[in-house]
């Protein structure tokens, strides 16, 4: 999309835009101490690069488990766990905690009063000014005192309705939380992004993913009684700090399997959405799934860099099993890459007749994104490899009731092929030319962060419940630790106690991933 087309839209909606440098823009801004992990993906340009380098691709096969936090529940583990100043953030869609960093001890433990979300999910916290935030429940966000737990504020966000949630990691940033919320595979269900005050939690500003008027809303051709539905946001945001930039990726159109009930472009679902952080009013954006009907959100937090040759992008994963690189200004698709297999993806879906495609309806790419080390100017990606079954219902009958799920299919969200069947990947990928240069294979679909360090090495986890420690430059195996629960959740590295230590989320429990768990736990490993 191009800046005249931006100003196109402004004209017709009466909205007024503001471009902040988009010539010039940049991930820097304040600077992240190497020691810390204080983000989702550790910087706000989203690159989960670690410049700490006290272990190598020499050392790293002597890396043993230093301690181990149960927090005695058994969810569906998927936190990003945060580090600041030695202290370990972490939640459940129950709880929130922190521990000492260096020894798993127990700090505080705030416990929620909301029922227990769908999914039972929560993906982490965000950190500034001594608080951490959280979202929970049907469409809560909470500021806790980091140093007690002690709640500080609990608002709803509006408007809320049947089907919301908030599973996301918030950004906070200049006396801000962005925040959106979760459901738009649920009837009616739309995205929104909010910019909360730090201080008490009011709304600054509020950005509607489908908008009330104007072209984006007119793109939305749908039936009579199928209501618009779609774009919301599961994992986390980058923002571009010098510029003011809040880049969203906003997720599936629904129904899901029927995009005749939803004839036309449907903005700004299943885009990467840059939106100016002080006003919350849109700069640019880009459409990377078009006409959707697999479920493939586009859902990843997006990673801002500068390759080698000098071109600044957007590196976007999502479950279309593609890895995007974008133009930041303006917004133009450069490359994309596979990062998984893609097989049928053009296939009409027939309403009544059973059709397979890969990747299936669980990625691709799910809520762990790319990452960028750029001593290699290498991207890395984590993928899942299992394929769907599907069969769409009438276009003039896709089903949907307030408050449940609204896929437009005869079996709900498809048939999986036997999980047995199942594999995942991680590419690393030259963020220059989108060219492969190796792939990892793991014998189950990889949905843990990957994590990148100065030390040369990558480190993530598997499904199988271990651990792993890749070469950066080859991705040979260089260490494996067995932990006997599946990691789908955030790996991590931070100094602590003097030492560089790596954390691994463990204990993935789901009745969509079928994987070997025991208690959600946080395992610590370092070096003797």
């Amino acid at each position: 999309m191009t800046h005249r087309i931006v100003r196109g839209l402004a004209a017709a909606t009466g909205i007024s835009v503001v471009v902040l440098g988009l010539t010039h823009l940049s991930a820097q801004g304040r600077t992240t101490s190497a020691d810390d992990w204080p983000t989702y993906n550790r910087t706000y340009a989203g690159d989960r690069f670690s410049p700490l380098a006290d272990i190598t691709t020499d050392n790293v096969a002597r890396l043993r488990p230093v301690c181990t936090f149960d927090t005695g529940e058994q969810v569906s583990f998927q936190t990003g766990p945060v580090v600041v100043n030695g202290v370990m953030y972490l939640t459940s869609d129950r709880a929130t905690f922190a521990i000492d960093a260096a020894t798993c001890a127990v700090k505080w433990k705030q416990t929620l009063t909301f029922a227990p979300s769908s999914l039972q999910v929560n993906r982490g916290v965000a950190y500034d000014n001594a608080r951490v935030f959280r979202g929970a429940g049907p469409g809560h966000v909470i500021a806790l005192d980091a140093a007690t737990g002690t709640t500080a504020w609990d608002v709803e966000l509006s408007p809320i309705q049947p089907g919301v949630t908030v599973p996301m990691a918030p950004v906070a940033w200049n006396g801000l939380v962005f925040v959106g919320n979760a459901g738009g595979d649920n009837y009616g269900v739309t995205g929104h992004v909010w910019a909360l005050d730090q201080k008490d939690g009011r709304t600054v500003w509020r950005f509607d993913v489908v908008p009330e008027s104007g072209p984006a809303r007119n793109s939305w051709r749908n039936a009579a009684g199928v209501p618009i539905t779609g774009g919301a946001f599961w994992t986390t945001f980058a923002l571009d700090q010098q510029a003011g930039i809040l880049f969203v990726p906003a997720g599936n159109p629904a129904p899901d399997f029927q995009p005749d009930a939803r004839p036309g472009d449907n903005l700004y679902s299943n885009s990467v959405i840059a939106i100016n952080a002080k006003s919350g009013q849109l700069v640019d954006y880009i459409q990377l799934v078009k006409a959707d009907n697999h479920d493939w959100d586009v859902d990843a937090g997006p990673v801002l860099l500068t390759t080698r040759g000098g071109r600044q992008i957007v590196a976007s994963a999502n479950k279309d099993g593609l890895l995007s690189s974008i133009d930041r200004s303006p917004m133009k698709l450069r490359w994309q890459t596979p990062t998984t297999t893609r097989e049928n993806v053009d296939a009409p879906l027939v309403p009544g007749r059973p059709v397979r495609f890969c990747p299936g309806t669980t990625g691709g790419s799910e809520w762990n994104g790319p990452a960028f080390d750029r001593s290699l100017n290498l991207l890395f990606v984590g993928a899942v490899d299992w394929c769907s079954t599907v069969i769409a219902l009438p276009a003039d009958s896709p089903g949907g009731r307030a408050g449940g799920a609204f896929s437009g299919a005869a079996n709900g969200f498809g048939d999986k092929d036997p999980f047995e069947k199942s594999q995942g990947w991680i590419s690393a990928i030259d963020a220059d030319t989108g060219a492969v240069r190796w792939k990892y294979r793991s014998s189950m679909p990889v949905l843990a962060g990957v994590t990148p360090t100065a030390g040369g090495l990558i480190f993530t986890g598997e499904l199988t419940g271990d651990a792993i420690a890749l070469d950066a430059k080859t991705g040979a195996v260089l260490w494996r630790q067995a932990t006997k629960n599946a990691i789908g959740g955030g790996v991590l590295t931070y100094r602590a106690g003097g030492k560089q230590l790596v954390a691994v989320a463990a204990g993935f429990k789901s009745r969509i991933w079928p994987v070997p768990a025991e208690s959600n736990r946080v395992i610590v490993f370092g070096l003797p």
